[in-house]
């Protein structure tokens, strides 16, 4: 890793207090543009995500309605009966979105692989930047908002499922991500600008509970309309 992916990971309350929990659980409450442009309105929008902190697996519960949830893993996602029981699923889900764009409406397991893929990146950042197979390296500070923002852009291995390859971080002074840029190759390689706010402590972890994400323009600077998601994060556990 580079020095400052260490100094972000430390910032958050580093490796050693992280690798003490397996699991995190938080209430969501969602919103924005993008669950009405895939068709998906309503389905995600007051819910709860559980991820494994020891493998890329995410699940949502209630699914749309009280009695589904979903399992995300790379390499298939289903929706499942409070039981347990599949109901659906998809293998290798990411194949099924070739040929989309922002507009392409989603069925109800290409959004459980979004949404999985989607929050597991963003509850594991910045203690993924450890894992196996992930490059970093410090870009050019840049000043926005009046506060210099560090920059660090991060490389993932075909084996972690994520929004891009190639995806960057921006801290601040004392390490905290305040924003996270990627294009979301799953809908035609959509730019976006995620901002990232609020944090609170859980377990000695620090973990934002608010985050913002708007249109990213080609010179690199975030549209201010439309909001394409927003997420809020409240009960948040770790075990």
């Amino acid at each position: 890793m580079s020095d400052l992916a260490t100094h972000i990971i430390d910032a958050h309350g580093g490796l050693e207090q992280w690798r003490k929990f397996k699991t995190l659980k938080a209430h969501l409450i969602q919103g924005g543009a993008l669950w009405m442009l895939k068709g998906k309105a309503g389905v995600l929008d007051d819910t709860w995500v559980t991820i494994d902190l020891t493998r890329e697996h995410a699940s949502h519960a209630p699914f749309g309605d009280a009695s589904r949830k979903s399992s995300f893993t790379p390499g298939k996602v289903a929706l499942l009966s409070d039981a347990g029981s599949v109901l659906e699923e998809l293998d290798q889900p990411r194949a099924s979105f070739a040929g989309h764009t922002l507009e392409t409406p989603w069925s109800d397991l290409q959004l459980a692989y979004f949404a999985g893929c989607a929050m597991w990146t963003y509850l594991t950042m910045p203690f993924l930047l450890a894992s196996p197979g992930v490059e970093t390296e410090e870009l050019e500070a840049v000043v926005e908002n009046g506060e210099t923002l560090r920059r660090l852009r991060v490389r993932f291995p075909a084996d972690i499922a994520t929004h891009s390859t190639t995806q960057t971080l921006y801290v601040d002074e004392s390490g905290l991500i305040k924003r996270h840029d990627y294009d979301v190759e799953i809908a035609g390689n959509t730019p976006g600008a995620h901002f990232i706010s609020d944090y609170t402590e859980v377990g000695g972890i620090k973990i934002p509970t608010k985050r913002r994400i708007f249109p990213r323009g080609e010179d690199g600077k975030a549209m201010p309309e439309p909001l394409v998601v927003s997420i809020d994060l409240d009960q948040i556990t770790l075990a």
